[in-house]
């Protein structure tokens, strides 16, 4: 648990709505309809026995920006009951310590999803065209958010409490989201390279596709979950 002397203020949003929508293959209600009987495939063992910890809990000087229990998303309506985010013990410790390295650059970092459940992530697949698959992943093979060991994420000001520029908003399913992307300002290409930078000094590795999406180095030692917010809620340690 990391100790702080005083409260961390929430960082103020990017200006303006930089959500990217996809077009939906059916409504929401017909979306929820269409996975609300599948189940979970059958993974490999774990080697390692599931200690999810709650990151608001864990260290208060992460910021959340849930964006999944919300309508800013690229589905356009939450698909989370809370604004709450989890990770394995071992990843949010090196969550935490990418936390303080970035407070060593002058930033925080604004957390917009960790551990999935594995029925949203099928509802990801049945929600987008095929051509945006590669985005989504497929649930068939599980993922490392449902694992517990992937944490999607930017960088803010801790001066200006202002969210930085990157290259491509949160989700966007473009080019500009590539981790090689050499469009845009250099000033948000920077801002990308120091958030991985950042993160690998810490422990985790980057997707290419998502210059915010980081995976744990030990997501391999992990189940696949398919557990609510409302079970891992009642199975917290401190």
């Amino acid at each position: 648990m990391v100790d702080r002397t005083g409260p961390v203020p929430a960082p103020l949003m990017a200006a303006g709505d930089d959500t990217f929508r996809v077009p939906l293959r059916a409504t929401p209600a017909m979306l929820r309809a269409s996975i609300a009987g599948l189940r979970m495939p059958v993974f490999a063992p774990a080697r390692r026995a599931a200690d999810l910890v709650d990151l608001a809990r864990f260290d208060p000087a992460l910021v959340l920006d849930i964006r999944y229990a919300t309508a800013r998303n690229f589905l356009g309506f939450p698909v989370y009951p809370a604004a709450r985010a989890f990770l394995q013990r071992p990843a949010a410790r090196a969550l935490s310590h990418a936390r303080g390295l970035a407070a060593r650059h002058g930033y925080g970092l604004l957390v917009y999803d960790a551990y999935r459940p594995w029925h949203v992530s099928a509802l990801f697949r049945h929600a987008v065209p095929e051509s945006l698959y590669d985005f989504v992943g497929d649930p068939a093979h599980g993922s490392r958010h449902n694992r517990g060991c992937a944490v999607d994420l930017t960088l803010w000001d801790l001066t200006t409490r202002q969210v930085v520029p990157m290259p491509s908003g949160f989700d966007e399913m473009t080019p500009r989201a590539h981790v090689g992307y050499a469009g845009g300002s250099a000033r948000a290409r920077g801002c990308r390279d120091l958030l991985a930078t950042i993160m690998q000094a810490s422990g985790f590795e980057p997707l290419a596709e998502e210059w915010w999406h980081f995976d744990f180095r030990d997501w391999r030692d992990y189940a696949v979950m398919d557990l609510s917010f409302d079970e891992i809620g009642r199975t917290l340690t401190p």
